[in-house]
This record gives structure tokens, C-alpha cells and sequence, in this order.
């Protein structure tokens, strides 16, 4: 069939099961679209006469509402020229951009250099032609969308507003400049606020400046955060997101719930019970995982957040002191005592990958093997990459176990997100980039069945669009938007890895967005069907 032959066409959708997004189990349907909306769900054959619409016939395949990455940093794709396809490809129609506290707005024009000096550390080098988080998201309507945009605004880009890369607390003042920009973003369109607090500058907020934050926040919004401790902190961190999240009135999001780090393998299920818990009290927190044992993010935030103070100038003049790089290197090489979130004790330098930097040079490497090519200690190749590359580098760590990924991935209360770096970076990204949703699929619940096929495909539809407010998404039934996705449930998998992180996976036969087709056949159509969605 040429989709593009119809102009606003209706389908008929037929001789496929059906998994509505509910955790209801699987039945024979047929689906109509009409104008974009599912306008019936009903019984196989009874609607093959419905005059006007195509028969799309699913026969043998499985089709679900389209899937929803409740954690993306693509927050840049509407404006890159070319499409990424990396998340359409695994059935993706729905994306949550703006998390760990990086958000491409608002900026002050006064700390532009700043802001962008902040925001290369993870996206792209870029101009920004925008100020405002209202503007931004003009531009981002202007240029279009591969797959609907949900986005959060950054507690990062706001403190950069307000006191820069300054090491301190904030004041009156600047904690007024903060709370007003977040309120902007909110009526421009922004669902939550999102928190980073492993990166500077969160890592220099304290709980009460988050808190008052958090607390001018609307009912239905979100709060997500990179929690300050993923490794030996986990515990006592997820407790001071839990305190903020009580004062506030919105949802609480941990995003990637995992353990980092050996010694503290085994720490999800003790983290779930606490979240257990304040959930039985009454607060209303869910979290989300991918389907990896590695993470991935910026090189520099192996350093410790005081070495960052001042932002990258004042880094990188800290990393060329001989007498600093003595502290930097005992802060680093100390797991006896962690005050912070050493990737480094975590992972060890072996299990610290370059993934993409600003010269290319060493990608897909570790920095126990750059050290040996380089003739140097794995410290000194750590800060030979950072300084090459003016601290534009991203890393994959290999830090986690796979028992607690699947505890993380088992919890009713888990969704899925990607955590995929911003398209455009090029080097070797993660291959959750490009494989997280049809893993799942694949690894989690076909081979190891920790769930039921109608329970993972609730933790990537219903669940997520109920925790972010996506009214008319992730489930199918008469009145919701037509997000679909056909996949086969026996040959479904990922094939990005580690080696090769940009290959496509196999087993989604078509995606539709908003009643458009996008993906037919495995393939990509070339056409932006997505919108940006509103809240409430």
C-alpha cells in the first residue's frame, strides 16, 4: 500500500490482538480510525463493510497503543536537520524531554555563554535563538515533530538563570528569579520540573531550595528527578526526593531507578520497599528503568561537583593544576567515604566507555584501555580525554547488575525510559538509544517472562500517560488518539549493542501517530506526524 495516496484517511484495522494498554489481557479486534481518533473497537469482522475506510490487515501481529519514553533527553530532534528515527523505529510515539534538570530553555540572555557552555556538556553544540521556554517551544512547533513531545523543564537551566554555576545556596532573589521562570515554563506548556542531582549546578542545591520549588507546582504535574545518589546513597536520597515530594502537591518521578556500583548490588528491592511504603501513606511516586546494566552520561561528572564550581573555564583550569589534580585524584580514588556520586568507585576505569567526543579520538574505548594506548594511570587518561575535548565527552558505565534491573523493570510502579543522550552527538552512543523498548519486549518479558505481555506493554502506554496526564493516549478505546504500533510478539528484539548501538530493531511492522502512518514495514515513511501535547 503507497500511505501516501490518502489525504485524512479512515482504517480499519483488523485481524490482529489486541492489548489495549490497561494490563487487560489480550483479545481478537478490529480498530477504526477516523481523523486522527479511535472512533470503535469491535469484535473481528463486524465492521468489514464500513464504507470509506482502508483494511489494514495485522494478521498475526499484535497492536497496542504506541509505546511512551517517559525518560529522553531528545529535546533537540525538532530542530536538528535530519529526522531521528531512533525512537519511532522501536514503536515510540511519544517522548519526555527535558530530564536530569537539562532543558534547552529558559536562558537569560546576560548568561548565555554560561548556559551554553552547560547544556554542550550533554547536547550537541548548537545556537540558541530563543530566551524564553515559550519561545523555544514556538520554534520546536515550527520545525515539527517525529514522534509527540512532552517536555519538562530543567531546576538546572533555571539556577543558571538565577546564580549561575555559583557553588552556594540560593537567595530571596534568586530563588524568586527561579520560581518565576519555572512558572512561565508551566504556562507555556512544560508538564513538571525535572531535577539533576548528580550534575552541577543541582548538585549545590539543598531540599529546601527543591522543595519551594516543587511546591508551586500544580496537582498535575510532575516532579522528576535524578535523585543525588544512585550508589551507596541510593537509600538516603530517595528519602530526600520523598521529603520534597511531601510538601508538594504534584507526582514524584524517580527517574532510572537503579544500584550503581558493586558493592551496593542487591539495593533496588530495599529501595522499592521504601517506595512501597510511602506510596501505602498516601504519595503519589512511581519511577522509571531501562532494560541495561550500563547507564550512560557526561564524562566530566565523574569529577567531583566542587571541581566543576565556577562552570567549564574554572574546571578546566582546576584540571591543568598539578596541585588540584592531586585532590581531584584522591576525591576520585577514595570510595571509603563517598559525599558524592563517584561514577568512577562505582564502575572502576574499566567500566568507563568513551561514547562520543568533541575530536572523535578514543570512542568505544574504556579509560583503562586509553590509559594503556596512552602510556599513562587511568586518572591521567581521564583528564587527557576531558581537556582534548574542552569536557565535551559522554561515557557508557557499566555499573549495574542484572538482578536488580529486573527487580527495577518487575515493579507495577515502573515505566520505561530510554535515557537516551540527544540525537546528533554521533561517536558510540547506548544502544538503549536505539533497542530499549523492543528489549523489554524481547529479553524481559518473551525470554524471562518477569512480566505478562499486557503488563509491559501497561508499564510503556497506560501507566505512563496516566502519571504525565496524557488524557487521550496509551490506551486503545473509542474517543483516544490513534498512537498505534503492529509488532510481532514472537520475533520482537533489539539488535543495538554496545559494538554497534545504531542498528534498527526488528519486529515493528508499522507505527501510526495521531492516525498518520509513520513506520511501515520496519521502515521510516519521512514524515513528522507528531504533535507537541498540552497538559490536562
Amino acid at each position: 500500500m503507497n500511505w501516501d495516496e490518502h489525504v485524512d484517511p479512515c482504517y480499519l484495522i483488523k485481524g490482529g490482538l489486541v492489548i489495549d494498554g490497561t494490563g487487560a489481557p489480550a483479545c481478537a479486534a478490529d480498530v477504526l480510525v477516523r481523523a486522527g481518533y479511535i472512533i470503535d473497537v469491535v469484535s473481528p469482522g463486524s465492521a468489514d463493510a464500513a464504507a470509506g475506510f482502508i483494511s489494514v490487515d495485522i494478521s498475526g501481529l499484535t497492536l497496542s497503543p504506541g509505546f511512551i519514553d517517559v525518560h529522553s533527553h531528545a529535546d533537540n530532534a525538532p530542530l536538528l536537520g535530519w529526522d531521528d528515527t531512533s525512537k519511532i523505529l522501536q514503536g515510540i510515539t511519544t517522548e519526555v524531554v527535558g530530564n536530569c534538570g537539562f532543558s534547552l530553555a529558559p536562558l537569560r540572555p546576560d548568561a548565555a555563554d554560561e548556559f551554553e557552555r552547560f547544556t554542550s556538556r550533554l547536547f550537541p553544540k548548537s545556537s540558541f535563538p530563543w530566551a524564553s521556554f515559550a519561545h523555544f517551544l514556538d520554534l520546536t512547533d515550527d520545525a515539527g515533530y517525529v514522534t509527540n513531545y512532552v517536555p519538562l523543564v530543567g531546576h538546572g537551566a533555571l539556577r543558571i538563570g538565577a546564580l549561575g554555576m555559583s557553588p552556594r545556596q540560593a537567595e530571596g532573589d534568586e530563588q524568586r528569579a527561579m520560581a518565576r521562570g519555572l512558572d512561565a515554563a508551566m504556562a507555556a506548556g512544560a508538564f513538571g520540573l525535572s531535577s539533576g542531582l548528580v550534575y552541577t549546578p543541582g548538585a549545590y542545591a539543598e531540599p529546601a531550595e527543591l522543595a519551594k520549588l516543587v511546591a508551586t507546582l500544580p496537582h498535575d504535574a510532575v516532579y522528576a528527578t535524578h535523585i543525588r545518589g544512585e550508589g551507596t546513597r541510593l537509600m538516603s536520597s530517595l528519602q530526600e526526593a520523598i521529603d520534597v515530594a511531601w510538601s508538594a502537591p504534584c507526582r514524584l518521578q524517580i527517574s532510572h531507578l537503579k544500584a550503581n556500583g558493586r558493592s551496593n548490588w542487591g539495593m533496588v528491592a530495599s529501595a522499592l520497599d521504601l517506595l512501597d511504603r510511602e506510596r501505602e501513606r498516601g504519595l503519589r511516586v512511581t519511577h522509571d528503568a531501562y532494560p541495561y546494566t550500563a547507564g550512560s552520561t557526561t564524562l566530566v561528572a565523574c569529577l567531583p561537583p566542587w571541581a566543576q564550581a565556577g562552570g567549564d573555564a574554572a574546571t578546566m583550569v582546576r584540571l591543568r593544576d598539578r596541585a588540584v589534580l592531586r585532590d581531584i585524584r584522591a576525591a576520585i580514588e577514595d570510595d571509603e567515604s563517598p559525599i558524592w556520586e563517584n561514577f568512577i568507585a562505582g564502575a572502576g576505569y574499566t567500566g568507563v566507555q568513551i561514547a562520543s567526543s568533541q575530536s572523535h579520538e578514543f570512542e568505544g574505548f574504556t579509560l583503562a584501555s586509553v590509559a594503556g594506548q596512552l602510556g599513562v594511570s587511568a586518572f591521567d587518561a581521564l583528564i587527557h580525554v576531558l581537556t582534548r575535548n574542552d569536557l565535551h565527552v559522554s561515557m557508557v558505565l557499566f555499573s549495574m547488575a542484572d538482578g536488580d534491573v529486573e527487580t527495577a523493570l518487575a515493579s507495577p510502579h515502573t515505566m520505561i525510559g530510554s535515557d537516551g543522550l540527544p540525537p546528533g552527538l554521533g561517536g558510540r552512543p547506548h544502544p538503549r538509544q536505539y533497542g530499549t523498548f523492543p528489549r523489554v519486549l524481547a529479553r524481559y518479558q518473551r525470554d524471562k517472562g518477569i512480566f505478562d505481555l499486557p503488563e509491559a506493554v501497561r508499564k510503556m502506554t497506560g501507566l505512563p500517560a496516566e502519571v504525565f496526564g496524557l488524557r487521550d493516549r496509551g490506551i486503545i478505546r473509542a474517543g483516544m488518539a490513534a498512537d498505534l504500533v503492529a509488532f510481532n510478539a514472537a520475533t520482537i528484539a533489539d539488535r543495538a549493542t554496545y559494538d554497534s548501538p545504531e542498528d534498527s530493531p526488528v519486529g515493528i511492522e508499522w507505527v501510526m501517530v495521531g492516525g498518520d502512518v509513520a513506520v511501515h514495514r520496519g521502515q521510516w515513511l519521512g514524515r513528522r506526524c507528531g504533535i507537541r501535547l498540552e497538559r490536562g
